[in-house]
């Protein structure tokens, strides 16, 4: 059977938006839907209290959430195969996991803390930033219904090593299954030295900067273009600084798809200002893909 899209819920409402969106996903995919909660409370629970003495109600609580988010996805979608786990550790540790056995792990924007952004800085990006497989974080305002997604690209910022790389053929594989195009983006800029030069280079100097941006595009697209020939391939090539203008890009697209390179060792994130930049600001879900070292 093909892996689960795996969707991680907290109770907070953008987990809840989180399980449509990853509903519909596991829909479009033609795959199961699992539910996943992390908790802590049992380790808790049979270190503090006495057996006789034991209280569930946390424990039921956590048992509820994951039993509503899967509700609300058999609601969305009829007929989707939705199962539900309650694990006692923390997410971090056990949204990793889930997510190198999955065809992608979801997650929402924000928890359910104080701060505005408390499940992306606490969970959701150091999830991101170390796990095996794909992440999306759930981003955006906009209409979450299906129809209101259908046809808008699907936009992948274009690495720096372009060769074979995953995140390009992961946003060319879900354009396919959208039957949307495709938007692969490409920024370059010029060294400071090169745009503050007055010896009449400036202009030859651009040119080639943008060449080679071009080359690097064309280099990256080749092989999964070539896997799914019925996919629009549009290339767009910006000279200016990459978050600014794939945060541009976002408004527009149903996806924004980054890649992440492959932590060096075991503690700390693992990535880069601009991926850093879209998980906190796009305008529609962000998927992190990781890169082969």
């Amino acid at each position: 059977m093909d892996q689960p899209l795996v969707v991680g819920v907290d109770g907070s409402e953008a987990s809840l938006r989180a399980v449509d969106w990853a509903a519909d996903e596991a829909a479009l995919h033609g795959v199961p839907l699992h539910v996943v909660h992390a908790s802590l409370w049992e380790r808790y629970e049979q270190a503090v209290f006495p057996a006789d003495r034991e209280s569930a109600s946390e424990r039921l609580l956590a048992d509820v959430l994951a039993v509503t988010a899967a509700k609300r996805a058999r609601a969305r979608v009829p007929g989707l195969e939705v199962t539900t786990e309650v694990v006692p550790e923390g997410p971090v540790r056990v949204l990793r996991r889930a997510a190198g056995r999955a065809t992608a792990l979801v997650v929402g924007s924000r928890g359910r803390g104080n701060a505005a952004e408390a499940l992306l800085g606490s969970v959701g990006l150091a999830v991101a930033g170390r796990a095996d497989g794909p992440v999306i974080v759930v981003r955006g305002d906009h209409d979450n219904r299906p129809g209101h997604r259908r046809g808008r690209p699907v936009v992948v910022g274009a690495p720096d090593k372009p060769a074979d790389s995953q995140a390009v053929r992961f946003a060319v594989r879900e354009a396919a299954r959208r039957g949307a195009p495709v938007e692969a983006v490409r920024a370059w800029h010029r060294p400071p030295y090169d745009a503050t030069d007055r010896s009449g280079t400036t202009g030859e100097s651009a040119r080639v900067h943008r060449q080679r941006a071009v080359e690097a595009l064309d280099t990256g697209l080749r092989g999964p273009a070539a896997e799914h020939p019925d996919v629009e391939v549009r290339r767009r090539i910006v000279e200016g600084q990459a978050r600014a203008v794939l945060l541009d890009a976002s408004a527009g697209c149903a996806l924004l798809v980054i890649g992440a390179g492959q932590p060096h060792g075991r503690f700390g994130l693992h990535i880069g200002r601009v991926t850093h930049a879209m998980l906190h600001h796009a305008a529609c879900p962000v998927a992190v893909v990781p890169e082969q070292a």
